[in-house]
Order: C-alpha cells, then sequence, then structure tokens
C-alpha cells in the first residue's frame, strides 16, 4: 500500500518514523515551504522535511494546494491512502484522491477541541483528560467519521508541552494501527455527534495576555496550558522604576493555600526572601519561573534577586 504522508511540526515526525520503523511504503512527503528567519534570514526547514530528507524519502513543498503542477504529481504516485498530521486544509481535490481515502491524526477526543491549538485549549480550560483521534477527512475542517480514538490523564502538575509528548506517542502508536486496519478491510468509521463540540481556536499574543482579575486556578490552568510555548505573559512595574513597563513571560505558577499570605488585590505583589506572590480574584497565586524579555528564563528565588516586582497589570 502505497502512502503519501502530509504534515510538518515535530509532532507529525513521531508518526512517520513509526510508520518507516513498521516498513510502510510511504511514496512522498508533503510539508509547508522553508521559511526565511532570523536576523541572518536563514531558510528554516520544517522537522518533517529535515526528518524525511535524512531518510531519503521524496519531498514536496507546494506554495498553493490547488496549483495544478501540484496535483499532477500527487496524481503519478498513485497512492493509496494519504494520512495528515498538523498540517493545511486540503483542498477536495487533494483529498478526495487516494482510493482509500485520507486520515488526519488530531490532537483531542473530538469532536471536543476542534481547530488549531487542541492540547493548549484542553490545558487551558482545566480538562482532566484528552486523547488522539483518526479520522477520514470531509470538507468541514475535523468534522469526519472516527476510526479511532485513545486517551490519556491530564495531570495537575501537566504543562502543554508534557501533554504534548504524551500525545505525539500515543498518535504514532495509533497512526500505524490505523494504516493496518484500513490496509485489512477492517475499519468501521462513526460519525461525530451533530452539535457537540468545543472550539479550539489558533493561539495569538492577545489570548497569551494574563488577566489577574481572573481566579487563581483560571490563570494557572492558563500558564499550564502555554508553556513552554508561547508562554503566558504579562506586564509589570519594577521598585527600582516604578514607571517603567516591562514584559515578563510566566511559565510556571501554583496557587497558594489561603493561609500562607495575605490577601492580595488583583495584580498586587508580596515578595519574601524567595517567593513571588500575585494577587487575582480570589487566592493569590504563586510565580514559581519567569523570564524578563531579553533575559533568560529563572526560578522566582533567582528573578528576585536582580528585580523586585512592584505590581502586575
Amino acid at each position: 500500500m502505497k502512502i503519501v504522508f502530509f504534515g510538518t511540526p515535530e509532532f507529525a515526525v513521531a508518526s512517520l518514523s513509526r510508520l518507516l520503523d513498521e516498513g510502510a511504503d510511504v511514496a512522498a512527503v508533503v510539508t509547508m515551504p522553508d521559511k526565511i528567519a532570523g536576523r541572518g534570514h536563514k531558510l528554516i526547514q520544517s522537522d518533517v522535511k529535515k526528518f524525511a530528507v535524512e531518510k531519503g524519502l521524496p519531498v514536496l513543498q507546494p506554495e498553493k494546494l490547488k496549483n495544478p503542477e501540484f496535483i499532477e504529481q500527487l496524481r503519478n504516485i498513485g497512492a493509496d491512502l494519504f494520512i495528515v498530521i498538523a498540517f493545511r486544509m486540503l483542498p477536495e481535490v487533494v483529498w478526495s484522491m487516494p482510493r482509500l481515502g485520507t486520515f488526519n491524526l488530531h490532537a483531542s477526543l473530538l469532536p471536543k477541541y476542534r481547530g488549531a491549538a487542541p492540547i493548549n485549549w484542553a490545558v487551558i480550560n482545566g480538562e482532566k483528560e484528552t486523547g488522539v483521534t483518526t479520522f477520514f477527512l470531509k470538507h468541514e475542517i475535523d468534522t469526519g467519521d472516527v476510526i479511532e480514538q485513545k486517551s490519556i490523564e491530564i495531570k495537575p502538575s501537566d504543562n502543554v508541552g508534557d501533554v504534548h509528548d504524551r500525545l505525539m506517542e500515543l498518535g504514532a502508536e495509533m497512526v500505524a494501527h490505523t494504516v493496518r486496519e484500513i490496509e485489512a478491510g477492517r475499519v468501521n468509521p462513526v460519525p461525530q455527534p451533530e452539535g457537540e463540540f468545543t472550539p479550539a481556536p489558533k493561539i495569538y499574543k492577545d489570548t497569551c495576555r494574563i488577566d489577574w482579575s481572573q481566579p487563581a486556578e483560571k490563570i494557572h490552568n492558563l500558564v499550564r496550558g502555554l508553556s513552554p510555548y508561547p508562554a503566558a505573559w504579562s506586564v509589570m512595574t519594577e521598585e527600582r522604576n516604578p514607571d517603567s513597563i516591562l514584559d515578563v513571560k510566566i511559565y510556571e505558577t501554583a496557587i497558594t493555600p489561603s493561609s500562607k499570605v495575605r490577601t492580595l488585590l488583583p495584580g498586587e505583589v508580596e515578595v519574601t526572601k524567595d517567593n513571588l506572590y500575585v494577587g487575582t480574584s480570589d487566592t493569590p497565586l504563586e510565580i514559581l519561573s519567569l523570564q524578563l524579555a531579553g533575559k533568560k528564563r529563572m526560578d522566582a528565588s533567582a528573578f528576585l534577586r536582580g528585580c523586585r516586582p512592584l505590581k502586575f497589570l
């Protein structure tokens, strides 16, 4: 069975690697075009491209997925199955091409968390469980018939990086199993329930800004759901220069027991020798690790040796 694999980030690499380990016939890999980035204007290749080149796989990088030349290249491959993981939305002329269809690996328990950032939103919203789904593509994004699902626990100590890595490995295992089941003709896809879904839109900078007037648990989950990347952020003033506004990324927090520190107003700061507390709408939140713009990430005790926050805004 001949396969074309579509993907871009590290999350997709694990599945591609698993397919190759199991002897799958991956005839080509489709990924995003190289981008120019950084001060040196270097060409940056996607994680999937780097891996595919290392393994000697043909790589296609179309600017436009409806480009006639790209469509002709795909047809000439004569693949039986397309697999899509963390890629762009495919036009029907592409996903309807292979005789066995096109399936996607999505990092949620569909229909929950349809959209671009399902892992982030599951943690941000305080979910106790998430998972991965394989499903056949159709017109509307993330709405196709479900082939398989597997779930994992989201632990209270998990950040989005932890959950991402576990789902990446679980997803690779499920992609390989889905391919075997499709090849054997054993799949029985199930339609997703109508009208029951949770959106998981793309994460923007404004999404990541902390609102200190929110409850501590909600802020804590926002920090977890954005750490280590792209990271929740706030602005603060500092005792030595109270008129200066400083951007700060916050990577790790803890909800403070009510007996440990006095009640603080939202954004109000209390500093002990090694601890940094910030007020919310209910109990204070302890900041455990953070990073000023242009500096390295550090724990609160190291941060406080060089900076004394006055207020978070």
